[in-house]
């Protein structure tokens, strides 16, 4: 599946997107890369080394309201390493050919 821009989002991949408002700081909105959770977090869990746990990762990334939005950076940027959205490389790749 894809948007109408011809990219995968996790929306058209049948993630559901949390109801929350968009954190704003003033007028202007605070990007989501900025209330992710795993920015106060050691980044070394969001990139194991090969075959190191995603699973303090995971966990973490199941609690963030900002998933969705990391998800579908991570499936629009072809993003090749690391934890995203709760997604691991192998998986990210797995749903993008299940929405071919």
């Amino acid at each position: 599946m894809s948007t109408d821009t011809g990219q995968l989002s996790a929306i058209s991949l049948g993630i559901p997107r949390p109801r929350t408002e968009p954190a704003e700081r003033g007028t202007e909105q605070v990007s989501w890369q900025e209330r992710a959770l795993c920015a106060q977090t050691d980044p070394e869990a969001f990139f194991p080394e090969k075959g190191g746990s995603t699973r303090e990762a995971k966990r973490v990334c199941l609690s963030c309201e900002v998933r969705v939005e990391c998800l579908e950076f991570a499936l629009e940027n072809d993003e090749r390493f690391g934890i995203w959205g709760g997604l691991s490389e192998r998986e990210r790749r797995r749903v993008k050919r299940r929405a071919v």
